[in-house]
């Protein structure tokens, strides 16, 4: 069995509905379009979450990796 690595799960993610949890207390739910080595990412059809209740419809968003805590399947 070959060795997973993070980006090998981002990488087998990309065009699939994600969760991000960020350091601020915000979520947000969309297609993972594109990453980077430091995990910036691109998101698509972008939900904006806080507290679990939807806020705003984004459209597309960029996030950058630091305020990254976790990346889901959703």
């Amino acid at each position: 069995m070959a060795e997973a690595r993070p980006l090998d799960a981002l990488n087998k993610a990309r065009d699939k509905k994600v969760i991000i949890d960020l350091k601020n207390g915000r979520q947000y739910i969309g297609l993972l379009k594109a990453f980077d080595i430091h995990i910036n990412v691109v998101l698509d059809d972008v939900e904006e979450r806080i507290d679990g209740e939807v806020k705003r419809k984004v459209g597309t968003a960029f996030i950058r990796g630091d305020t990254i805590i976790m990346i889901s399947p959703a």
